[in-house]
């Protein structure tokens, strides 16, 4: 979820095509999550699954919308999270609420109310040890460089901006920003059509670049209070000041200026602070690798049962636009 920063944070409006010739890292998991819950059956809200149960829409989002990203120019590089900190204390809560859901979704599902259903399902979803084990093959097999992070995916994604070994880092949370990446590129993975659920109409996204310069200028503020900001609103790793919201935040550090000086007034975690503001980070080479066609094959078509023709038809579009291997540095420029 991340810290909820979009009242006071706009992006700027891009096209596919003002990435071309962009390296950029993508936050796996918040990716995933995406396609898990909107890829899934409109009656009865189930994901896709393969004959054996396991679960493949979001290797089905993994594999059109990567192929997208390649025939766009961008060059994806996916980051995996690790290990969470101990005081990710929202973890318990997502799972608490996760469990919820699933218990409407099947009341939803044996009244026959679908669009409940498929809400609930959405609200359910989670990501467990097979879905990232599948994910890192498929995209491997693709060619795609794949990141194991220490700790957060998000963190590591803003180190690599950071050092100038990826263009930008994507994510639909703010907190890249928050860890300190110089650009984020939000809706990455959404753009295109998108169908309202509820009204059933359609409407564009687009994807938007968030630059930390102008947020800082935009706000009179340096990182550190960013950080502090984030922290008084409420992250996954801390609850935030009951009845702070963005605004009173933002005031709330111009006044106070220091952490030391704000946690004295609010018992702000210390620990969460230097997280922030001094994340995990693997010190990372990204490597092209060379696409395997029989293995992708293998792996959707004889494993997973996806389609031979559409499969066939990827294939072709990614042997037709993907770079060599030696061409790799370009990405950066």
């Amino acid at each position: 979820m991340g810290v909820q920063l979009g009242g006071l944070i706009k992006g700027r409006e891009l096209e596919i095509r003002d990435l071309k010739n962009r390296l950029v890292a993508i936050d796996a998991f918040n990716t995933m999550f995406q396609f898990l819950t909107t890829i899934r059956d409109r009656e009865t809200g189930e994901p896709l699954k393969d004959s054996k149960g396991s679960v493949t829409s979001h290797l089905s989002g993994l594999l059109y919308r990567t192929t997208k990203f390649i025939e766009g120019g961008i060059k994806p590089v996916y980051v995996f999270d690790g290990k969470r900190p101990d005081f990710k204390y929202v973890s318990a809560e997502r799972k608490e609420k996760r469990d919820d859901a699933r218990v409407r979704w099947k009341e939803a599902v044996d009244k026959g109310d679908s669009k409940e259903a498929f809400k609930q399902a959405r609200m359910s979803a989670s990501i467990d040890a097979e879905m990232i084990e599948n994910a890192k093959k498929l995209l491997g097999y693709m060619g795609v460089p794949v990141i194991q992070a220490p700790s957060e995916g998000e963190a590591q994604c803003a180190w690599m901006c950071k050092e100038g070994k990826v263009w930008a880092a994507a994510s639909q949370d703010w907190d890249a920003i928050i860890f300190g990446a110089p650009r984020l590129i939000r809706n990455l993975s959404i753009t295109g059509k998108r169908r309202n659920f509820r009204t059933g109409s359609y409407y564009e996204v687009k994807p938007e670049m968030v630059e930390s310069k102008d947020v800082l200028k935009e706000l009179g503020i340096n990182r550190e209070q960013l950080i502090m900001m984030s922290m008084m609103i409420g992250t996954d790793f801390n609850p935030g000041v009951k009845g702070v919201g963005p605004k009173i935040a933002l005031k709330k550090v111009i006044e106070f200026k220091t952490f030391g000086q704000l946690s004295k007034e609010y018992e702000l975690p210390e620990e969460v602070y230097e997280f922030f503001l001094n994340p995990p980070h693997e010190d990372i080479k990204i490597a092209s690798k060379e696409m395997n066609e029989d293995k992708i094959v293998k792996f959707m078509v004889d494993e997973h049962e996806f389609s031979q023709e559409r499969i066939d038809n990827v294939i072709k579009r990614l042997k037709m636009n993907k770079p060599s291997s030696s061409s790799l540095s370009k990405w950066l420029k």
